[in-house]
C-alpha cells in the first residue's frame, strides 16, 4: 500500500484528483478540508481521520470503476453510508479515499408476489421499512439509528435492532449480494429464491465483514407478511434483580415476544427528563414488551407475559390500549440513547451480549463495575436477546476518568466473554474491539481470517485495519 507521503503526493499532483472527476463528475469529488473532516470520524468515541479525498459515485459503474482505482494505485479506501457505525468501522485510513454510497439510494423492486426487495447501499433504513409497510408487507430489522442508516452499513455491520429478540438481525434477511471486489469486477452470490446453494456462500462471508472484503452494488432482501395483530406493555419494577429475572423468566416459559427491552432507574429519569413521555420516574427498572401475531396468539401472550411479572414482583404492567399508547412506549425506548447523551459531553455506548439465563448476573455486573470505577452508567437494551447497552457517560478529556472508563470497558467485556457471551451483539468490531478479538476466538481464528483478507484484497486497500487489525 502506498504510504501516507505517497499518497498525498498523488492527491496534490491532481493525478489521481482529475481521474475521479472524470469518472464520476467535478461535482462529486470533494477535497476541501471541511468536507473531508465531515468524513473523517464515526459515531464511536475514537479519534478522527482525515482521507485526502471524499468521492461520491451516483451510478453503479462508477462505483466499481473508483474502486478499481483505489487498488490500482494502492489506496486504502473505506465505503460509508451515513457514518452511525459505533465501532470505528467508517473511520478512514490517514490519507486514504472515502467512497460515500449516499448518492446510490433507489429501491429498485419490490416484490409482493415473491415476498423480496432489491436495493442499492445507500437507501435508508426507516425509509426502506415505510416502502414495505405501504405494500402491506415487513421488513423487521430495526436498528436503533434506522432513521438515517443506510441498508448498505446494516448488511455490512450485520445490524440488530429492538426486534431481534423473534425476528433476528440483519444477515436473516440478506438472500443475496452484487458486490465488486478491488478490481472493480462485479461478484454476484445468492438468489431471488427462497433456497439457493449455488456456489460459495459469498454473501454470508460478507455480511458482518464491515467492508474489509468487497464494496456492495445491490442487495435483494427478504420480506414477510405483516403480523395482524400486536400488543405492547410497560412492567413497572422497585428493584433491578426482579425485572432481569423476569426476563429469563419470560423465556424459559416459551414466550418469544416481538421485543424485550430493558431501562434502568438512571435511563428512566434521563428518557422522562428528554422526552416527556409519562415514564414512572420512581421505577428501580422497566420492561417494554411486545408480543405479534395472529390476534388470538397476541391476546393469550400478552396476558402470559402480564402474568408472568406480576409473579415475579412488578409493581404494576401497564398495557397499552391502542396503537398511539403502543407507540408511546417504544417513542420512550427509542429516546435512551439520546437522553443519555445530552447529560455530559462523552456519551460511550457499548453492547455487551451475553446468553439470555445470565442477564441478570451481566446487570449487576455492571452495576458493580460503574461502582467500581466511580462511573456514571445508564444501562438499557434488548434483554431478551441478552443484548444490553452499558453507556458510560463522561468527558474524554478528564484524562483520570477517561483512564478508568477505559478500565471500566475491559472489565465489562471480560465479563461477558466469562459469562459465555461475546464482543458485539450488533456494533461490529472496527477498531474499538479489535484488540479484544484474540481473548474470544483464538490466535489461529485471526490468521485464518488475515489469509482470507490477503487472498481477497492482496494490497489490503478495503478498510484496512477493520475488525482483524493488520
Amino acid at each position: 500500500m502506498a504510504t501516507l507521503d505517497e499518497r498525498e503526493n498523488y492527491m496534490d499532483g491532481n493525478k489521481l484528483v482529475n481521474k475521479f472527476c472524470e469518472l464520476l463528475g467535478k461535482e462529486n469529488v470533494f477535497r476541501d478540508e471541511a468536507d473531508r473532516l465531515a468524513y473523517s470520524y464515526d459515531a464511536a468515541v475514537l479519534d478522527a481521520s482525515l482521507p485526502s479525498i471524499v468521492v461520491r459515485p451516483t451510478r453503479s459503474e462508477a462505483l466499481g470503476q473508483a474502486v478499481r482505482l483505489c487498488n490500482e494505485n494502492a489506496l486504502p479506501v473505506t465505503i460509508r453510508g451515513s457514518g452511525t457505525n459505533l465501532s470505528g468501522g467508517t473511520i478512514p485510513s490517514p490519507g486514504g479515499v472515502v467512497i460515500l454510497t449516499t448518492a446510490l439510494n433507489q429501491i429498485l423492486e419490490i416484490n409482493e408476489e415473491d415476498l423480496y426487495a432489491v436495493v442499492q447501499p445507500g437507501v435508508i433504513t426507516a425509509k426502506f421499512a415505510a416502502a414495505v409497510e405501504s405494500k402491506g408487507l415487513f421488513y423487521p430489522p430495526d436498528p436503533g439509528s434506522q432513521a438515517v442508516s443506510t441498508l448498505g452499513g446494516n448488511v455490512a455491520e450485520n445490524a440488530g435492532g429492538l426486534r431481534g429478540l423473534r425476528y433476528g438481525v440483519t444477515r436473516d434477511y440478506v438472500m443475496g449480494l452484487e458486490f465488486f471486489d478491488v478490481n472493480g469486477e462485479l461478484v454476484k452470490s445468492g438468489a431471488r429464491t427462497v433456497k439457493c446453494v449455488t456456489g460459495y456462500n459469498l454473501g454470508g462471508l460478507l455480511v458482518g465483514s464491515e467492508g474489509t472484503l468487497g464494496v456492495f452494488d445491490k442487495i435483494i432482501l427478504k420480506l414477510i407478511p405483516m403480523p395482524a395483530a400486536r400488543k405492547a406493555m410497560m412492567a413497572v419494577f422497585s428493584e433491578v434483580s426482579k425485572a432481569s429475572e423476569t426476563v429469563s423468566a419470560i423465556i424459559a416459559n416459551r414466550i418469544v415476544p416481538v421485543t424485550l427491552e430493558f431501562m434502568d432507574n438512571f435511563t428512566i429519569r434521563a428518557v422522562e427528563d428528554f422526552a416527556h413521555v409519562g415514564l414512572p420516574v420512581e421505577a428501580a427498572a422497566l420492561l417494554l414488551i411486545e408480543v405479534d401475531g395472529h390476534p388470538a396468539q397476541v391476546e393469550e401472550d400478552a396476558a402470559r407475559v402480564e402474568e408472568l411479572c406480576r409473579q415475579m414482583g412488578a409493581m404494576r404492567v401497564h398495557v397499552a390500549q391502542d396503537a398511539q399508547e403502543r407507540d408511546k412506549v417504544w417513542e420512550a425506548r427509542r429516546a435512551a440513547l439520546s437522553a443519555l447523551s445530552r447529560i455530559k459531553p462523552t456519551t460511550v455506548l457499548e453492547d455487551a451480549t451475553v446468553p439470555r439465563s445470565k442477564i441478570p448476573e451481566m446487570i449487576r455486573s455492571i452495576d458493580e463495575i460503574s461502582r467500581k470505577f466511580q462511573l456514571t452508567v445508564g444501562t438499557f437494551g434488548h434483554a431478551g436477546d441478552g443484548n444490553l447497552h452499558p453507556t458510560i457517560l463522561t468527558d474524554r478529556r478528564d484524562k483520570e476518568e477517561w483512564t478508568r472508563v477505559e478500565q471500566a470497558i475491559d472489565a465489562i467485556f471480560d465479563r461477558a466473554l466469562a459469562l459465555g457471551g461475546t464482543l458485539s451483539g450488533e456494533h461490529g468490531i472496527g477498531i474499538a474491539k479489535s484488540k479484544y478479538l484474540e481473548k474470544e476466538t483464538s490466535r489461529a481464528t485471526i490468521l485464518y481470517s488475515r489469509r482470507i483478507k490477503a487472498a481477497l484484497d492482496p494490497k489490503n486497500i478495503l478498510n484496512p485495519g477493520k475488525i482483524i487489525g493488520g
